[in-house]
């Protein structure tokens, strides 16, 4: 079986970043897959384990770098179904995480989300989802225990040329690392800063704060 790189942090933790440092660093990057979708993979409802891995596996045979959903689910398949691939496992603080799952997906559900999580939607589920991302970690850390050689950990706010290539085995590119969600973030920074504002001037000036 080929060599693959799968990336199995959760959505929300530099996932998009990781994605785009591969394809500099030449990968075929396949992405992740949507279900149900017109541009995605069928499969019948309700989501499964078996069906996500059945459709994973299949899946995987078209690149060799991976990232987003599914694989964070399905990474014990991928990992006896292309022995000697490599797992990079991108995690952030988990409050910063939750902040971030809940600007980009609001209160909108979907089956993947709710199959990961228990429930679609990020708004009103804050624990539920911290605690499933917290024992994904635990889960992904556990499994690769005896073999440190093929996971790589990394967080969003450190990640680097330098541990990814050390970890593959590439040499280091001369352009930046790409950090796709730092951008994200202060474009969330902006929108709060625009509404504070926008509150302070509506305010009436002929009272008192």
């Amino acid at each position: 079986m080929t060599e693959k790189v799968f990336v199995i942090g959760f959505q929300k933790t530099g996932t998009t970043s990781m994605g785009a440092a591969l394809e500099i660093l030449g990968y075929q990057l396949g992405g992740g897959f949507r279900v149900n979708h017109p541009r995605g993979v069928p499969i019948p409802l309700p989501i499964t384990q078996d069906k996500l891995a059945t459709a994973a596996r299949g899946f995987a045979l078209r690149a060799d770098a991976f990232e987003d959903n599914p694989w964070p689910i399905v990474f014990r398949e991928m990992d006896a179904a292309f022995p000697g691939s490599k797992f990079i496992l991108t995690r952030r603080d988990p409050g910063s995480w939750i902040d971030s799952m809940k600007r980009h997906f609001g209160e909108h559900a979907n089956p993947m989300r709710t199959f990961i999580y228990g429930n679609g939607s990020p708004v009103g589920n804050e624990t539920q989802y911290v605690c499933r991302y917290q024992r994904h970690i635990d889960e992904v850390m556990a499994h690769f225990v005896d073999r440190p050689g093929d996971l790589l950990i990394l967080n969003l706010e450190s990640a680097s040329w330098l541990d990814l290539c050390g970890f593959l085995n590439k040499p280091m590119p001369s352009e930046p690392f790409p950090h796709r969600n730092r951008a994200e973030e202060r474009e969330g920074m902006v929108g709060q800063i625009v509404d504070a504002v926008g509150k302070l001037f509506s305010k009436d000036p002929t009272k008192s704060p």
